[in-house]
C-alpha cells in the first residue's frame, strides 16, 4: 500500500530522507495507517493527513488526519 504523510497547510509530503517534497511520488510510503499516523503525530507540523495515493491514476483518498508536535 503506499500510505503517505501529507502536511495539510503546504500540501507536501513526508520523505524517506525526512524532507518534505510537493511530489507525492517521492514521499515515504508507510505499510499501513497506524505506522503513518504514530510518525505524523511526532514531527513538527500542524495539520497532517494520512493518504493513499495511487501511482497509476494519480488519485488520493484520505484516510486519517491529525496534528504533529508543536516544537519550542
Amino acid at each position: 500500500m503506499n500510505i503517505l504523510i501529507e502536511n495539510a497547510e503546504s500540501l507536501e509530503y513526508l520523505t524517506e530522507t525526512n524532507l518534505w517534497s510537493k511530489l507525492p511520488a517521492e514521499g515515504k510510503s508507510f505499510g499501513s495507517v497506524k505506522p503513518a499516523l504514530a510518525a505524523a503525530k511526532k514531527e513538527a507540523i500542524g495539520k497532517f493527513n494520512i493518504v493513499w495515493f495511487n501511482r497509476e491514476t494519480k488519485q488520493f483518498i484520505n484516510m486519517e488526519h491529525g496534528r504533529g508536535q508543536v516544537h519550542a
